[in-house]
């Protein structure tokens, strides 16, 4: 269904005597008495009283009167704004072709209308009648100066995001362009726009092949290569063959920043980090090239780098004044300082970090910025401290009271605090009761605070709300085998897990289990070393460490064991089988 109020909202305005008369420019209502040679007004007493009449319409909800009224009103006047009117009451009415023949009717009646023109397309648009928005289309473009008509062609692609029928949007699209194809200034433009519909219709070859076509137009243009950019992968060398082409003649920040983007996608940070450090260097004023640097060396451990690279990004990208209240903080400068933060925190200057957090302004991050805070407070022992900090982060959207009941949660369980969790989890249970996620928790925090028996009851009692939610006979199976109880069943049930996620090293992980508490060493063995190369865990290097002292093989248990350590120093698995198997962590 058409969203007309999303598409074009507009304040409901009675157009009353006064405003109908100024509009139609009159000189009855509201002429200074000095003018000379007034302009007579359009407006009689018949079409005021019509207008009177569909306002009146309006405000009972007699929408079809109301639209019919104002139409007629429109054409008989011959004004824009009595157009536009019609235009609002249909879509008021959420009647998409009463809108569309409005805007018609308006755009036939002033050709040259922008606005005209403009409602006319999104109309089209949220009704998605694609092949219909050519015309409209092209007379918005052929308004445009070459310049400001490639910046518009560049924006064409989004128009068309929310279309069902990508591919026909992109047919569409071309055939609207086809005079712009082999234009060097508004080519490259156009062929991107169309390789961006490919794209958004999984057409990754079309794609390219529309990038190539642009970029073969002028070699300079950056739009083309942005949009190769996107299509980066390793089964399309072309793709990064061209931007990197692209990079030994004279680029533009934007593509290098995209480059950078496409490559942490991809996990290759080192690569991106360099693209960071050339951009930086190539434009020291660029400031986002800074905040990514910052972020590629926090991740990298490199806290001095860091902290230098995010402070220059502050200076080039400065807070707004205490005193500009209604000025929104930017999301580059919320990201700034939550990495500050974290620089702080892991610097261990936690009163540094709280004050980086103190510093954002962000109603939409209050929630993170909190539970990062909430955490630091916990660091110092200020644990009830910190869970009131989350309980008093607003709400602001029905769904930001559950997201502070898990913030609060995993603050509890982070700091090993089950029992006041389970309790939580608890209260949360009974106000969510058909939320299996919360039930599900709960059920792995009654484990904790060795309540086994109500958690194989809530496991079966999410089995039984959704029979494909894997994780839970994985969880009562890996209990049963760590427990050595019931065996069988056990491998029943993390058996069903694996039909449901084939290969999961977590559930593999829970079969080995089994088949070690069952006497199968070798192939518990078999089983952990390829979970661990498949997820590299301190749960499945403790498990896989236990099997290998087991069997005699200790010096290759405890580099295991040393591997899990690297991965997570705090798990509390891994932690408790080196104390039980070697007498010390």
């Amino acid at each position: 269904m058409l969203d007309y109020y999303g598409l074009m909202s507009r304040n409901n305005r009675l157009i009353t005597l006064t405003l109908a008369a100024a509009c139609l420019c009159g000189s009855v209502f509201g002429a200074s008495p000095t003018v000379e040679n007034p302009t007579n007004s359009n407006l009689d007493g018949e079409l005021f009283y019509q207008l009177l009449i569909s306002e009146i319409s309006v405000r009972s909800g007699d929408n079809s009167s109301a639209y019919a009224l104002m139409l007629n009103a429109a054409r008989k006047a011959n004004s824009p704004l009595l157009y536009e009117r019609a235009v609002e009451i249909a879509l008021r009415a959420r009647s998409g072709n009463a809108a569309l023949d409005a805007a018609k009717a308006w755009a036939h009646a002033f050709p040259l209308s922008v606005q005209a023109n403009r409602f006319q397309l999104q109309i089209l648009l949220g009704m998605n009648k694609i092949s219909e928005t050519q015309e409209p289309i092209k007379r918005e473009l052929a308004s445009l100066a070459p310049m400001e008509r490639a910046t518009a062609i560049s924006q064409l692609p989004r128009y068309f995001s929310r279309t069902a029928d990508k591919r026909l949007a992109a047919n569409v699209l071309e055939k609207t362009l086809a005079s712009e194809l082999t234009n060097r200034l508004t080519g490259p433009s156009a062929w991107a726009a169309i390789g961006a519909m490919r794209l958004q219709a999984e057409d990754a070859e079309g794609a390219l092949d529309a990038a190539q076509r642009g970029a073969a137009l002028n070699e300079a243009a950056e739009e083309p290569v942005l949009l190769a950019t996107a299509l980066i992968r390793p089964k399309a060398p072309a793709a990064e063959a061209m931007v990197r082409t692209y990079l030994t003649r004279k680029p533009t920040a934007d593509v290098r920043m995209a480059y950078a983007r496409s490559l942490i996608n991809a996990q290759r940070y080192a690569e991106a980090y360099a693209q960071t450090l050339a951009l930086t260097k190539e434009r020291p004023d660029f400031a986002d090239a800074w905040l990514m640097r910052g972020s590629l060396e926090l991740q990298d451990t490199k806290l001095a780098l860091a902290e230098s690279s995010l402070s220059t990004y502050l200076t080039l990208n400065p807070p707004p004044d205490d005193n500009a209240n209604s000025v929104a903080m930017s999301r580059g400068l919320v990201q700034a300082y939550l990495l500050l933060a974290q620089v702080a925190e892991q610097g261990q200057k936690l009163d540094a970090a709280k004050a980086y957090l103190q510093k954002i302004d962000s109603p939409a991050d209050a929630l993170q910025v909190q539970r990062r805070y909430a955490g630091i407070l916990a660091r110092q022992g200020k644990l009830e401290e910190a869970r009131l900090v989350i309980r008093a982060v607003p709400e602001l959207q029905a769904s930001d009271a559950l997201d502070k009941i898990n913030a609060e949660l995993q603050l509890l369980r982070d700091n090993r605090q089950y029992a006041a969790a389970y309790e939580l989890l608890g209260e949360a249970v009974v106000k969510y009761p058909a939320d299996t996620e919360l039930v599900y928790d709960l059920a792995m925090l009654a484990e904790k605070v060795g309540k086994p028996d109500e958690m194989e009851s809530l496991l079966r009692k999410v089995m039984l709300a959704k029979p494909d939610y894997h994780h839970a006979y994985n969880a009562l199976g890996y209990s049963l085998a760590d427990r050595n109880v019931r065996l069988s069943e056990a491998r029943q049930l993390i058996e069903k897990a694996l039909a449901f996620a084939p290969n999961d090293p977590f559930i593999v992980d829970s079969l080995a289990w089994v088949e070690f508490r069952s006497g199968n060493s070798a192939e518990a063995l078999r089983l952990l070393e390829g979970a661990f190369r498949a997820r590299p865990d301190a749960e499945i290097a403790a498990h896989l460490g236990e099997v290998l002292w087991a069997s005699g093989q200790r010096d290759q248990a405890t580099a295991i064991w040393k591997e899990g350590i690297a991965l997570n120093p705090n798990n509390e698995t891994l932690l408790e089988t080196m104390r039980r198997l070697r007498g010390k962590p």
